[in-house]
């Protein structure tokens, strides 16, 4: 992995909650909070000051802003929600580029584990522990919040285990 373990140990105590809390909101509302989003990219503005090498952290700046335009047109498109897009953004900066490929593959997993996770335990008994979460009756629609959450946390987990 291109991350460093060092970044990774800094990045993943901040994340982590900020993460379970997206894949919560988005079962439980189908809605990825701004504030979420906006804390997200603060921990990466202050933690990444002490985490990275200026440099990389200018870098990885611009990569939030990249991915958020890109992520806007995507929504006007009406490819993603708006939270989903400005999560993503939010998130860009803490992933090494040389990781992109890992990502990737990771986010196929986690993408795989939870469409299957959240659709069984919609029509198991396990349902009646959250029955008013508004992710149940959506249809086609799905709370990638909890795919794009758990895909982050992984990241950063992995990071911590098997950074450079």
């Amino acid at each position: 992995m291109t991350i460093t373990v060092y970044s990774a140990a800094w990045f993943l105590p901040f994340v982590l909650p900020i993460c379970l809390y997206v894949a919560y909101t988005d079962m439980a509302r189908m809605k990825i909070t701004n504030g979420a989003n906006i804390l997200l990219a603060c921990v990466f503005v202050i933690v990444g000051l002490i985490a990275l090498p200026f440099e990389d952290y200018l870098w990885r700046l611009v990569s939030l802003i990249v991915v958020l335009v890109v992520g806007f047109v995507l929504n006007a498109a009406g490819a993603m929600g708006a939270g989903d897009s400005k999560f993503i953004a939010a998130a860009a900066p803490f992933i090494a580029l040389g990781d992109l490929r890992l990502l990737m593959f990771l986010f196929m997993a986690a993408l795989l584990a939870a469409v299957a996770t959240h659709k069984t335990i919609k029509h198991t008994p396990l349902r009646r522990l959250a029955p008013h979460w508004t992710s149940w009756d959506q249809g086609k629609k799905f709370p990638m919040g909890l795919a794009l959450g758990a895909t982050l946390a992984l990241y950063l987990t992995l990071g911590l285990m098997y950074g450079a």
